[in-house]
């Protein structure tokens, strides 16, 4: 690969793409994690109303969320008049606001797997440690989390993935900024505006590797966790 194969600016929007991804699981996680415990043992009769407010993002056409997120972050919605009170600016064409709406956009890619995995636990390895006296917080993260790495990864890397090839939701809440919200996935929307297709092609085939690389892994570790599964 040449040393010009990226440029500078391209450069510079696949480190924000990177580092939004990086942000988006951090976060998301802390979320998704005991939203998707709470999914997988409540019975709660509402429950299948709020599992499908979750996957909504699947099917939902990013351009709308991104509308209705603009307008609650910009300064005359709700939110943003909330940061304007606190003395802050409104989060709309921000990093910050690019992570909000990248958080609610990977949502079902972080908590359905969470969920599953979730699901899928014995009940008698955790009724076992009951007995024994483990307090609910010690049996989570001493149990549940350690049988839940599968998931965990997998919910990790799909909303990484999902993030940095997302577009739609990104350009309504952020724009197009250059070093401040123009990630990865608009600077090519920007190349081939300008019919600048080498510059394109070069950052396509970039996140086409990067993403292949990510998968690879998942499939890799869930292949291999399969088989210690079944020869332990």
């Amino acid at each position: 690969m040449p040393a010009n194969w990226l440029s500078p600016a391209d450069l510079s929007a696949l480190w924000l793409s990177v580092k939004l991804a990086t942000v988006t699981v951090i976060a998301l996680l802390s979320i998704a994690i005991p939203l998707a415990w709470w999914l997988a043992r409540t019975r709660w009769r509402l429950r299948p109303a709020l599992e499908s407010v979750i996957a909504m993002p699947l099917i939902l056409p990013p351009t709308v969320l991104g509308f209705y997120l603009l307008l609650f972050l910009g300064p005359t919605g709700w939110g943003g008049q909330f940061m304007i009170a606190i003395g802050e600016q409104p989060l709309a064409f921000s990093f910050a606001g690019l992570v909000i709406g990248s958080m609610i956009y990977s949502l079902p890619f972080a908590v359905q797997p969470l969920q599953a995995t979730f699901q899928a636990i014995d009940k008698n390895v955790i009724e076992a440690a009951a007995t024994l006296r483990a307090k609910s917080l010690d049996r989570f993260f001493s149990i549940i989390l350690p049988l839940s790495r599968r998931g965990l990864l997998t919910a990790a890397v799909l909303t990484f993935a999902h993030t940095l090839g997302e577009f739609g939701v990104l350009l309504m809440i952020g724009g197009n900024m250059p070093g401040r919200t123009q990630v990865a996935s608009i600077a090519i929307y920007s190349h081939v505006e300008a019919m600048d297709y080498p510059a394109a092609h070069a950052l396509s085939i970039t996140m086409l590797v990067l993403s292949f690389v990510l998968l690879l892994l998942v499939f890799m570790f869930n292949r291999r966790f399969k088989i210690v599964a079944l020869t332990g």
